[in-house]
């Protein structure tokens, strides 16, 4: 059954923008099926949008089941902790909720040569150029997956809990939450609210590294604040030992990206034998796995899944290792490359936030390839705290 929406005139003229823009996020004008393209974006968004209704609504409704009114006054709080304590935007982003009936909001294509973690990009009128291509269908993603892959590079579909419309939305309601990832562990929810508002702050044109890193970076501290000073010990005891096998996670995949670069570093000769690459890069993707293996038996042995939490976690990682690519590999690198430079950066501005943000915004000014070599070269050798500067007259 199609789902259909009315909205007032007022209504309706606020959606022409809703329409137009996330075909300029999300849409690439350079492609033979772009006007396909353009429309399923704002199809996509506009039902989004025309399902959400503000949390008070939601939260006063009676048939709004306990545990969701409970989550969304939670939501509520911090998102007022977003902007007391984070210095995020106060604005009607994530103030509203959407039942989406489904279990991502987007699904994202990100694709990659057989023998390079370089992202397949798209170039978007609005953010440049990036790595991945979102989907409001299934089905339209793995078409896009399936035509990349008939070109002879290696491919990854994978759901999207949320996007960020970068605060362009916020005239037209805003960015909404979304049934997608209300249900989370607290931590967890927490966190990819951080970073969605972080996307507004900050936003670096064409450099997907940097605008991942930085958000994530800014959801992992501002989480963690909000964990020490909000929560349960309950929560905080979950989040913990979920943070630990991230941790573990990352060193893990870290470790392959680094060895999968070597080795096509040292193969990349022209001529060289593409069955000899194939075996090498095989063996590495088997230690891999061998790995990750032994990583899962012993968070199975210190803290059996019972929770669904933590059986989610697994269950996601398991998916992941299965079709572990090198563009599943190189998409992964975009969100936690430059992290620890940006929590150098926020120890180097005092942990004040708005010095922090004042700083990645200067970063933004710099060529890609400079403000990339400023982060690595301040995470490998962190500076002391900078002063602020004396207010003229003081």
């Amino acid at each position: 059954m199609r789902t259909r929406f009315r909205f007032s005139r007022p209504r309706r003229i606020a959606l022409i923008g809703a329409l137009v823009l996330p075909a300029l996020l999300l849409g690439c004008a350079q492609t033979r099926d772009a006007l396909g393209y353009y429309w399923q974006s704002a199809h996509g968004h506009a039902q989004l949008m025309g399902a959400a209704r503000p949390l008070d609504d939601w939260i006063a409704e009676p048939d709004t089941p306990p545990a969701l009114r409970t989550r969304l006054q939670l939501a509520q709080r911090a998102r007022a902790f977003a902007v007391a304590e984070l210095h995020l935007p106060d604005n009607a982003s994530y103030r509203r909720y959407a039942d989406l009936k489904r279990p991502a909001a987007v699904w994202n294509v990100v694709a990659a040569p057989p023998d390079a973690l370089r992202l397949h990009t798209w170039c978007f009128p609005v953010t440049g150029c990036i790595g991945y291509r979102g989907y409001f269908a299934q089905a339209d993603a793995q078409a896009e997956a399936d035509r990349l892959a008939a070109q002879g590079l290696e491919v990854d579909v994978y759901g999207v809990p949320a996007y960020s419309t970068l605060g362009y939305m916020n005239w037209a309601g805003g960015d909404p939450l979304l049934s997608t990832f209300v249900g989370w562990p607290e931590g967890d929810f927490v966190r990819l609210l951080f970073h969605e508002l972080a996307h507004q702050v900050v936003y670096a044109q064409g450099d997907t590294v940097f605008n991942e890193s930085f958000a994530t970076a800014v959801e992992r501290l501002g989480s963690a604040r909000w964990m020490a000073e909000h929560s349960t010990p309950e929560a905080r005891a979950a989040l913990a030992t979920s943070e630990q096998r991230r941790a573990q996670w990352r060193a893990l995949t870290r470790t392959t990206r680094a060895e999968l670069q070597a080795i096509y570093e040292q193969n990349k000769a022209p001529g060289q034998d593409t069955q000899a690459l194939a075996a090498i890069k095989n063996e590495a993707m088997q230690r891999f796995r061998a790995g990750y293996a032994q990583l899962r038996a012993q968070w199975l042995a210190a803290a059996p899944p019972t929770a669904n939490a933590a059986s989610t976690q697994l269950a996601g990682y398991d998916r992941w290792v299965a079709k572990a690519n090198n563009a599943s590999f190189a998409a992964q690198a975009a969100y936690d490359e430059l992290v620890p430079a940006f929590e150098a950066l926020f120890e180097r501005e005092g942990r004040d936030w708005p010095r922090f943000y004042d700083a990645v915004r200067q970063l933004t000014q710099l060529p890609q390839s400079e403000r990339h070599a400023a982060l690595r070269a301040l995470a490998k050798n962190p500076q002391p705290l900078t002063q602020p500067k004396e207010k003229p007259g003081v």
